[in-house]
């Protein structure tokens, strides 16, 4: 089971990692694949995704769900070719299940 964030500031320190390792991957995959030219097919639907949650938690338009996120399901399918899978994983747990505060008592 995935780990969730504690605190709403971990959570979207958590979304801007995954904004800048998608960037990063990109980056990396330009580098590689210079001569071809092209990027894996999940790539784009994958960065589109992370950067929209970005954007809505930024605009106010953010909701937590009880669905995974929209992105996680081909993130998965390609988690051999996505290093930060976990942190997607931590992310969408936390979206799914809100973020874990210790019970007081």
């Amino acid at each position: 089971m995935a780990q969730q964030a504690r605190t709403v500031e971990e959570y979207v320190e958590w979304i801007e990692q995954a904004v800048f390792e998608v960037g990063d991957l990109r980056d990396c995959l330009e580098y590689y694949l210079d001569e071809q030219g092209k990027y894996p097919a999940f790539l784009d639907p994958l960065e589109k995704g992370i950067k929209e949650m970005f954007a809505s938690m930024k605009d106010g338009t953010y909701q937590w769900g009880t669905e995974d996120l929209a992105f996680l399901t081909l993130a998965r399918k390609h988690a051999s070719d996505v290093p930060f899978i976990y942190l997607l994983d931590r992310i969408n747990a936390t979206h799914r299940k809100g973020l874990d505060v210790p019970e007081e008592g």
